[in-house]
């Protein structure tokens, strides 16, 4: 494919502009729709070509699954996700036209660690709602979504309003047996990083919670990220398949702190920032998130709801006292 090139989907033709990003499996492009732009996402065609049959059956399932699950959001309802526009098929391959927003999470956080900056703590609260938001709808439509990270969250033009992408790694709530290894090792919960015994790995709602800690503390701490992830990441992109065991074997095969004490620390610290009260509500709320037993982690979105509005309540309590602390 190259800019000036056509697709038609079920709603009209689509002309390439430029190409956005490309993965393994898939390639964006910014396109001309309609009456609109938009971004389309197409199965990548050369590495289609070069893969083994069961790569290319994973990697055209994806694409369908992410399509089918933005399909079964119609009417869209605003919750924080990218909205579907258009999807059809091109030379036999699925295409989904998506909405087309200004940038995604980790861009904006490079940007702004170039100028040496980091999000205030109400925007970091304010967007970790937004997430809440998202997977709550996610996982009310029966789905859990299992690649929650900063690449995957798209950013409006003011910056103020998230919306969660790529859905191919979505799996179906109702299906508990173990399933294959999906997702990013950086931003995974134990469970979806270590595979149970027998293979295969045991994943549900909760699961991604974790990957939602991993965010909070990316966004407080201005794009650091928790030891557990970077090591877990690094072994994978080392040893593939066998990252796993590697982690294990380094901590005499006991599963290494999700949070060390030296993060949290850090972490209520940054939230704090002078405000004792929500440096205490939002490390309350980190390590629920991101405990290393999925059955001691939040229920369900209202529980991380009101931990949110406790952490957003203490800091603006704190913010309105502070003139009087210095009288």
């Amino acid at each position: 494919m190259q800019a000036g090139d056509t697709i038609r989907l079920q709603r009209g033709q689509y002309e390439l502009r430029e190409r956005l990003a490309g993965s393994s499996y898939g390639v964006a492009w910014r396109a001309r729709g309609p009456g609109h732009e938009a971004v389309l996402k197409l199965v990548n065609r050369e590495q289609m070509q070069q893969a083994r049959p069961e790569q290319r059956a994973h990697w055209v399932g994806t694409a369908r699954t992410e399509i089918a699950f933005l399909r079964s959001l119609s009417p869209w309802d605003g919750r924080h996700i990218v909205r579907l526009l258009d999807s059809g098929e091109h030379e036999g391959l699925p295409v989904a036209a998506l909405e087309r927003l200004d940038c995604d999470l980790a861009r904006h956080m490079d940007d702004l660690r170039g100028r040496g900056e980091k999000p205030s703590f109400a925007q970091a609260l304010d967007w970790l709602g937004q997430v809440n938001q998202a997977l709550a709808r996610v996982h009310q439509y029966g789905w859990r979504h299992l690649d929650l990270k900063p690449g995957n969250l798209l950013l409006d033009a003011s910056r103020s309003s998230i919306r969660l992408a790529d859905f191919g790694t979505n799996r179906l709530l109702s299906e508990r047996d173990p399933h294959p290894y999906a997702g990013t090792a950086n931003w995974q919960a134990p469970e979806q990083y270590f595979p149970a015994a027998g293979d295969g790995f045991h994943t549900d709602a909760r699961t991604d919670y974790f990957a939602m800690g991993a965010l909070f503390f990316y966004l407080v701490t201005g794009g650091a990220a928790l030891r557990f992830c970077t090591e877990c990441g690094d072994a994978y992109r080392a040893h593939r398949g066998d990252g796993p065991a590697a982690v294990l074997a380094r901590h005499g095969g006991a599963l290494p702190p999700t949070l060390h004490e030296d993060e949290a620390a850090r972490f209520a610290g940054e939230a704090a920032r002078g405000n004792a009260g929500a440096g205490d509500h939002a490390l309350a709320l980190l390590r629920a998130l991101t405990h290393a037993d999925r059955a001691q982690r939040p229920r369900h979105a209202l529980d991380i709801s009101r931990m949110i509005a406790a952490a957003r309540a203490a800091d603006r309590a704190d913010a309105h006292a502070a003139p009087r602390w210095r009288m």
